[in-house]
């Protein structure tokens, strides 16, 4: 008879294969590494993909075939993902790190990154370009904030 023999793993190596998450790209110290104005422009990418995603629903609304329903629920997982990530990179990014207190505008600031946050949930809830275009023109307001590297 053969004996089999497997190498020891340790506990600890093995649990971490199974508990591994998404890693976020934007880090809690000031590294600054990050362009703020590209955050931004992604952020408009993603409304735009939103949107796109929106159009396409509409025009897949009230088809049945396996096919059209299969493109509905990806249409809509994918709108919903770009819209978290706009949640994701206001809420980890820019009030983490860039909108602090000590700024002479802070409230109006705050507001402005809330109203982001608010308009992408929406997006999240609803499939209406009506709500795509004002969180586009909300990411937009933004960009007097975090201009263009010269």
């Amino acid at each position: 008879m053969t004996k089999v023999v497997f190498p020891i793993v340790s506990l600890t190596v093995l649990a971490s294969l199974f508990t591994l998450s998404s890693v976020s790209a934007h880090c809690q110290v000031p590294c600054g590494i990050y362009d703020d104005h590209a955050r931004v422009e992604s952020m408009l990418e993603d409304a735009a993909t939103a949107a796109k995603a929106v159009v396409k629903l509409e025009s897949l609304s009230g088809k049945s075939d396996v096919q059209s329903l299969n493109q509905v629920v990806r249409w809509v997982s994918n709108k919903e993902s770009h819209a978290q990530s706009i949640i994701d990179t206001i809420s980890d990014y820019f009030l983490t790190q860039r909108v602090k207190p000590t700024q002479e505008d802070y409230a109006v600031r705050l507001e402005k990154h809330h109203q982001v946050i608010l308009l992408a949930m929406k997006a999240k809830q609803k499939a209406d370009t009506a709500t795509l275009s004002e969180l586009t023109e909300a990411i937009a307001e933004l960009e007097v904030y975090y201009p263009a590297a010269e």
